[in-house]
Order: structure tokens, then C-alpha cells, then sequence
């Protein structure tokens, strides 16, 4: 890297080197960090903007989907050009443009039963910003096995939760045992949300990401924030390891 490149480099982060917390070791630190985001939506969105703006090394994107005109409401990767094209691509492409040093990975394919622990094993943090309750245990389940971090973000009309699933504590499926009858599961399509929710708690994920990255400050590990963004109320409750949850019982294979 030369003179100019430095000078540069050092004005465009210089708002974390002021940061004690973080400072110059700390963005060694972002800049050879590696999150996954499954989801490129509303979630998916803000999260990957603030981690590509941070500077993370790289960030891989898991999104099967394609641009609809009814996702730029809120899924603020994506403009107008973009709809029809394949999320993981045109987010990429966004995430380009807003730091062009930062590694982009796609998976188009999304994440399946067939991939995830294969997939996951190459990133230290994963952001789970999808609407699909099958794809959350699946990532809850693959990051207990393989000890990553899953941060959990999710959003139904005017309101918003966060928290952190890691080793040492609870899982998704503690929090909320898996319904025998997937059908029975709520579909993130199938309900209202003002366009600037998930602009929130996205961005908290991204947050949260940037925390494990540097190894600073408290997580929601054990902890989920609750968020009504119509009533400006936020309530923090326990997530309780269940003795019973599948996650806690020794591997018997």
C-alpha cells in the first residue's frame, strides 16, 4: 500500500480509529473478519451495508431470490434497475460500490440442509436475516455444532427483536421449540411492515456482528431486545437454556 493509498485508507476509518474500543488493531481485526448474511431482504440489507462500510474483509451473501418491485419499500440494497435479477448478485454488486476492497461471496443457491455446514465453517460470525423458520434452525443448529455465532434479527409490522445465539448458551430452539407441522409457521411474506423497522434492527445486527468481530463490549448472548417501534418501547428478557433442548444433550454418534 502506498503513501496516498494509507492516507486514504486512515481518512476512511478514522471515525473507529478514534474509538479506544476499537482503533487501529480493531480494524485489522473488521478487515479480516468474515460474515455470512442469509438473507439479502429487509434485514439483510442494512446489515450488510454497515458491515461492508465498516470495513469487514468479507461477507458472504445466501439469497435464492430475485428483486421484486414490492421489496424496495424497505430492502434498500436494490433499485429500481434491479428488480428480476438475482438478490445475492445486484447486493453484491451494492456492496461493491460502497467499498470496493471488501471481498463479496454469493450463494444464489441459498442455504440448504445440503450446504449450511460446509458453508458456515468458512465465516466467524453469521447474520441471520431470513424469514423461513426451517432456515433459522438450520443455521441455529449448524452454528451450535461448528461454535460460530448466530446473530438473530427478526420483524413483524412495527416491531423487532435481536439477540445473540453462542456457545455456552442458548439456541433458537430453546427460545422456541420447532413445530412439528412447518406449514404451521408464520412466512415473513405474509405480513405487513413499515419500510423503516427492519432498517433498525438490521442495523443493530450489523452492530452486534461488529462486537464478536473485535471481541468488545457485551452481546445479546442469553439477552433479547425487544423492540415497538410504533409505542418507542424497548423491553431486554432472559433467553433461559431449556435442559430439555436437543442442543444441550450430549452427542451420542
Amino acid at each position: 500500500m502506498g503513501e496516498q493509498e494509507k492516507e486514504v485508507y486512515r481518512e476512511r476509518y478514522k471515525r473507529h480509529w478514534m474509538l479506544p474500543e476499537v482503533g487501529e488493531e480493531g480494524q485489522k481485526k473488521l478487515e479480516q473478519g468474515r460474515v455470512l448474511v442469509v438473507g439479502a431482504g429487509g434485514l439483510g440489507s442494512p446489515a450488510a451495508l454497515y458491515l461492508a462500510a465498516a470495513g469487514v474483509g468479507t461477507i458472504g451473501l445466501a439469497d435464492f431470490d430475485r428483486v421484486d418491485v414490492s421489496n424496495l419499500q424497505r430492502q434498500i440494497l436494490y433499485r429500481e434497475q434491479d428488480v428480476g435479477r438475482k438478490k445475492a448478485e445486484a447486493a453484491a454488486d451494492c456492496l461493491q460500490r460502497r467499498n470496493s476492497v471488501v471481498a463479496v461471496r454469493i450463494f444464489p443457491e441459498g442455504i440448504t440442509p445440503g450446504n449450511a455446514e460446509q458453508i458456515l465453517s468458512e465465516f466467524d460470525v453469521v447474520v441471520d436475516a431470513t424469514d423461513r423458520f426451517p432456515i433459522r434452525y438450520l443455521l441455529s443448529d449448524v452454528c451450535r455444532k461448528l461454535g460460530k455465532p448466530d446473530v438473530y434479527g427478526a420483524i413483524c409490522q412495527f416491531a423487532g427483536q435481536v439477540t445473540v445465539f453462542a456457545p455456552g448458551g442458548p439456541c433458537l430452539r430453546c427460545l422456541c421449540p420447532e413445530n412439528p407441522d412447518p406449514a404451521a409457521e408464520p412466512d415473513g411474506r405474509s405480513f405487513g411492515v413499515l419500510g423503516a423497522v427492519p432498517g433498525v434492527i438490521g442495523s443493530l445486527q450489523a452492530v452486534e456482528a461488529l462486537k464478536l468481530l473485535l471481541g468488545i463490549g457485551e452481546t445479546l448472548h442469553g439477552r433479547m431486545l425487544l423492540l415497538d417501534l410504533l409505542a418507542m418501547q424497548a423491553e431486554e428478557v432472559e433467553i433461559p437454556v431449556n435442559p430439555r433442548c436437543r442442543c444441550q444433550q450430549p452427542d451420542r454418534g
